[in-house]
């Protein structure tokens, strides 16, 4: 029973969070969000102190069930290791705790996240590895179905889909992506939770309080056949059978050993209430109805936390990609405070770049920032009207901002290329860029001071231009802008 309620919950938990990082209608983060940020290391990023203390407590009360019920890349491996189950069955042995290298992990994790090394935080944390994977590989796979219903419903007249850009948006992140799927795909294909028990940070950090558990899986001595069945079973190698002990600090409460067991021998309580239940030689216990009291617990705790389109000019030429500048300092979304603050909390699980409308945002390929996000302007520019990367951002890398503040606030400033400049180079008018800038910080004057019939050409207030990109975004000079928007640093309020 326990085993059962376990899988409906991490179902539950791992669909909904996966829809969070595919959703293409942008609603869908108003209900799932919260999945994001009861994560353990985000919740701990953003400082989120009744998160943190929550999970806490539950891995003192239950075990680790944050690893099998809450972390989607947990419940991943559980899945690639059920699917292996259905071919073949009892294929686990127990095997000693590898102290070294879990420690080692977890110690190469907290360095690099006191030192700044954001790229190796990136790399080894559970939830934001998941993102990942489903923004890179499975987000375009989602995307390319749904424009084969928007085309569907086309030729019916209906417009209940509608077609969506697909676009690789980091070639080094998703090559990461691919290679991260690939080795957990193998681990657990062979070995169930390997992973989760030598390598993940957030898992070892947890097993110290797992030790100390309320409730593990314990053995009735006397009632046990040394049949192997459970060992066999326990994807975390975590049972020594023969020994009748459990390692609680790689246990992750699955449950298939309760479900494997053909005499009743384990049990999920406090290690005395086993003891004494033998020594009376009372009646059996009721697991049945203390595996369903455990599920709705747990089903409580979590609900607690709930509270293709072508581009061209008229229809005849095909319009020249354009190619992004050179930046001296990359922007940051409006909302990150400074690019400082950005590196540090950010994990780059990529919900924002997933979640953003207009397509401003993707993982940077700088090493020292790699997969965090940052901005570029050459499919859109960023709305004053949108917040939606503060919304969905699970770290406080990215502060919730409100649309009246967002509209104030300076993450860069505009630049003006004078070689790229159509009224320069062709001599004809334009003004595009003075025409859609959302704060009026572009004017346009003649190039020649001295001739008022010559070309108009942009000039920028930087003290009033507030980096959004749309001057950039919507210049017509190809492949490069004649105007771009250089980053700060640190962002200020007009």
């Amino acid at each position: 029973m326990l085993s059962r309620i376990r899988k409906i919950i991490a179902a539950f938990v791992f669909i909904l969070i996966t829809l969070l990082f595919l959703d293409v209608t942008g609603a869908l983060h108003h209900w799932l969000g919260w999945l994001a940020k009861i994560q353990f290391l985000p919740a701990l990023l953003a400082m989120n102190v009744v998160v943190v203390v929550l999970l806490l407590l539950l891995t003192l009360i239950f075990g680790r069930i944050h690893c099998s019920v809450i972390c989607p890349l947990g419940i991943m491996q559980d899945v690639i290791s059920w699917i292996h189950d259905k071919r073949k069955k009892n294929r686990f042995s127990f095997s000693k705790e590898k102290k070294w290298l879990r420690y080692s992990m977890l110690v190469i994790f907290v360095i690099a996240l006191i030192a700044g090394v954001h790229s190796l935080v990136a790399l080894l944390a559970p939830y934001s590895s998941y993102g990942r994977i489903v923004t890179n590989l499975l987000k375009p796979i989602y995307e390319g179905g749904n424009n084969v219903l928007a085309s569907i419903a086309e030729h019916f007249n209906s417009y209940a889909f509608y077609h969506v850009d697909v676009w690789i948006k980091s070639l080094p992140t998703f090559i990461i992506a691919a290679l991260t799927f690939v080795i957990l795909f193998v681990l657990a294909w062979r070995n169930g939770r390997t992973y989760c028990n030598t390598i993940c940070p957030v898992g070892t950090f947890l097993s110290f309080f797992a030790r100390f558990s309320w409730l593990k899986i314990s053995f009735d001595e006397d009632k046990c056949k040394n049949c192997g069945k459970c060992s066999r079973n326990c994807k975390a190698a975590c049972i020594d059978y023969k020994n009748h002990q459990v390692d609680y600090s790689r246990c992750v409460v699955c449950g298939n050993c309760l479900q494997q067991c053909n005499f009743d021998a384990l049990y999920y309580v406090h290690p005395k209430k086993v003891k004494k239940s033998s020594a009376k030689e009372e009646a059996p216990v009721d697991n049945a109805r203390r595996n369903f009291l455990l599920g709705a617990t747990v089903a409580s705790a979590t609900a607690l936390w709930a509270q293709e389109k072508k581009k061209v000019d008229g229809g005849l030429a095909k319009i020249e990609d354009k190619i992004a500048p050179e930046r001296n300092t990359r922007l940051t979304p409006p909302g990150s405070r400074s690019a400082e603050n950005m590196a540090s909390k950010c994990t780059g699980c990529q919900l924002c770049v997933s979640q953003c409308p207009n397509e401003v945002l993707r993982p940077s390929t700088d090493l020292l920032h790699l997969m965090q996000p940052e901005m570029s302007y050459e499919r859109g520019y960023c709305r004053i009207e949108c917040n939606r990367c503060s919304e969905v951002c699970p770290t406080g890398a990215i502060r919730l901002l409100p649309l009246e503040e967002k509209s104030s606030t300076q993450i860069g400033h505009a630049v003006w290329v004078k070689k790229n400049c159509i009224p320069v180079t062709d001599g004809v008018e334009c003004g595009n860029c003075e025409r859609h800038c959302p704060v009026g910080a572009i004017m346009m004057v003649p190039l020649d001071e001295n001739d008022e019939e010559s070309v108009m050409i942009p000039t920028v207030n930087e003290a009033r231009c507030i980096g959004c990109g749309a001057c950039e975004n919507l210049c017509p000079a190809r492949p490069f802008s004649a105007i771009y928007v250089e980053g700060h640093e640190v962002h200020k309020t007009l």
